[in-house]
């Protein structure tokens, strides 16, 4: 029999693969589709999916506040007590009795790399009386050292914490019983690129990630839901074994393509979550001089007055990051003509007011883990992304609490002595002030009647030479970095003399001295 030949299209690939075959066609038996096994990462429960899990292992953990935060997992650790020895990269230890905060409950973790202590009284104790390491880092950085890890980058400059303890390595990593230093942290190379100052960082590289996600299908294909990005993508990229407990499991397709914010390429195993979600702060919409509390006595007056004067710096068509609290309020008394985006360093651009009663969203939080909405046109993303627009001068203001601010425009407002909140994202919004104003609202002076602006911060700083203006209950100062504080607004009813009693620092006073109001 003469030989024959035989084209034969194999589906292995996206054109046609043809095979030309010069034996007898009675010897050639191929089905025209080969079966592959099915690519399935699902897992039938948290149990199985750490079943490997070991001690002393790297874990990232993703979520801000409890937004975001894969508790069902976690819960599972919690369960697993051998499992131990772990260090928890996360922005913070959530709270008391949930998400990290259990494990630090249970001493299964020994090392914490975060950016916000916050109000977890557990995780201060804990670090201050050495029964853990922690290892403070700015959030942006953070969410950066998460991403250049699992892009294969093993370290990055970046411009904040210029000048801080993070970068001279005065940072305590570790306390003794008696609450003094054990061990400081080590000093950050700096490069200057562009005549201006950089931090190197290195990459951070996990054992495991847990991660929430809003939908997964069983390639590993992932979508979140508003605010519960956050950290989730960076660190889902970055872990040799990341796990993802997903609200709802989908059937492959049923995410759109162009609605993916993880390629399954990065997930290993994906269980269904079972626990449900919890909300931090629930804040309501209310009306601005209720939530000052005015009328209501001296300090709620002063307030005011400064959040009144502080919704004057915004301009039409602004990008502007607000710190928590007073800065908070400031847009409520902004002119209805002028429109402003507002963006929160957890994933959102286009912030919205606080919600009404029964209408809270546990996906949608701001930077102070408070119930939020988004306005009409908004945009939500990865914390990673969020610090890119920061760090670039994206955005045109940002509003800051402080604890004091030297005449030289120096801020520090992350630590008092004997406390510790964490850097949270300030340290990220004040290193390029060249392209982001940045505005300080505070009271003139603390508790005690002490001057909070001063010739030199006492306090650990923030960020040296980044206030360009501060305005406070008595008066506005505008900062030159070199030549330092012009008076340039005062308040109804109060003097220069007075001013220049409750300030440390010397200032000048402007020829055109304005009322403030």
């Amino acid at each position: 029999m003469p030989p024959t030949s035989i084209r034969l299209r194999v589906s292995l690939f996206s054109s046609p693969l043809f095979i030309t075959s010069s034996k007898p066609a009675t010897v050639r038996t191929f089905s025209t589709t080969l079966r592959r096994h099915e690519i399935n990462k699902i897992v039938p429960s948290a149990e199985a999916a750490i079943a490997d899990m070991q001690p002393n292992s790297t874990l990232l953990c993703g979520g801000f506040g409890l937004c975001g935060v894969p508790d069902t997992l976690i819960n599972q650790v919690k369960a697993t007590p051998h499992i131990n020895g772990l260090t928890c990269v996360s922005n913070n230890a959530g709270i008391v009795g949930s998400g990290l905060g259990l494990l630090l409950a249970s001493k299964q973790v020994s090392k914490m790399i975060a950016s916000y202590v916050g109000e977890n009284k557990l995780f201060e104790e804990q670090y201050l009386t050495g029964q853990i390491e922690l290892e403070l880092t700015p959030q942006g950085t953070l969410a950066e050292r998460c991403r250049a890890g699992g892009a294969g980058i093993p370290a990055f400059y970046t411009p904040a914490a210029f000048g801080t303890v993070v970068q001279t390595g005065e940072l305590p990593l570790r306390h003794n019983e008696d609450g003094t230093v054990g061990q400081y942290s080590e000093p950050k190379d700096v490069k200057v690129f562009r005549g201006k100052s950089y931090v190197m960082e290195e990459a951070i590289y996990a054992d495991w990630a847990f991660i929430k996600a809003w939908k997964a299908d069983r390639l590993g294909n992932l979508q979140f839901r508003g605010a519960a990005a956050n950290f989730n993508g960076a660190m889902a990229r970055n872990a040799a074994m990341t796990i993802v407990e997903a609200e709802h499991i989908v059937e492959p397709g049923e995410i759109d393509p162009a609605a993916v914010h993880v390629p399954g390429i990065y997930v290993k195993r994906v269980i269904q979550s079972t626990e449900g979600k919890q909300i931090e702060k629930v804040v309501n919409a209310k009306d601005p001089a209720a939530a000052l509390g005015a009328g209501k006595d001296e300090a709620a007056s002063k307030r005011e007055r400064i959040v009144r004067r502080a919704a004057k710096e915004f301009k039409n068509g602004m990008y502007a990051n607000l710190g928590i609290g007073m800065p908070m309020l400031a847009p409520s008394f902004v002119d209805p003509s002028v429109e402003v985006q507002l963006q929160s360093e957890n994933g959102i651009l286009g912030l919205g007011p606080y919600p009404a009663k029964g209408e809270e969203d546990a996906d949608l939080i701001n930077a102070g883990k408070e119930t939020v909405t988004l306005a009409r046109g908004a945009a939500v993303f990865g914390s990673d992304e969020s610090f890119g627009m920061i760090r670039a001068g994206r955005i045109d203001l940002t509003i800051l609490g402080a604890m004091q601010v030297s005449e030289r425009g120096d801020l520090a407002n992350w630590m008092l002595p004997g406390k510790i909140k964490g850097f949270g994202g300030a340290m990220d919004l004040v290193s390029n002030p060249e392209n982001t104003k940045v505005v300080v609202t505070t009271e003139h002076v603390d508790k005690k009647g002490r001057p909070k602006i001063k010739k030199m911060c006492e306090f650990p700083l923030t960020g040296k030479a980044c206030v360009s203006r501060i305005i406070t209950d008595l008066c506005v100062f505008d900062v030159d970095f070199t030549k330092g504080l012009t008076l340039i607004e005062i308040a109804d009813g109060v003097t220069v003399d007075e001013v220049k009693a409750k300030t440390e620092a010397s200032f000048k006073v402007a020829d055109d001295l304005k009322p403030m109001l």
